[in-house]
């Protein structure tokens, strides 16, 4: 068994399958979003054209790059992954809403963020109980 800690808090036994399946989740989370981020900060036709037909213009590009580039790095730091989450799941919301604003698929587009926040969290519970203690209301 490995432990599992949260900023000071004691360590908690958490079995190697558990550890793994959330180090894979997690890591899933963090590919998907860097590539989103670093091809929103580096100019490109293609990311330029698409960002403009969900609706925004081409100078708020390197905003979302840099917000979602800062809210994946806070996500991969391990003393930070909570903040990480929460600020991911706003920007999650935010692509949902974009999605469903222009009607697009379901399930392909407007619950891909979606998928990815159940990504993020699950690796979150299953290596923390003190958050699964926190969510469930148990001291």
């Amino acid at each position: 068994m490995t432990t599992a800690t949260i900023g000071s808090t004691v360590a908690v036994p958490t079995s190697k399958g558990k550890l793994w399946t959330a180090r894979i989740m997690g890591g899933l989370v963090i590919a998907f979003m860097l590539m989103d981020s670093i091809f929103k900060l580096i100019p490109n036709d293609m990311v330029t054209a698409g960002t403009v037909e969900l609706g925004y213009q081409a100078h708020h590009i390197p905003v979302m790059g840099v917000l979602g580039f800062i809210s994946v790095l806070l996500f991969a730091i391990p003393r930070t992954q909570i903040l990480g989450a929460i600020l991911l799941t706003g920007y999650f919301g935010g692509a949902i809403a974009t999605h469903l604003r222009l009607d697009n698929p379901l399930f392909s587009h407007l619950l891909f963020p979606v998928y990815l926040a159940v990504l993020a969290w699950g690796s979150l519970w299953l290596k923390n109980e003190t958050l699964r203690k926190l969510i469930a209301g148990k001291k």
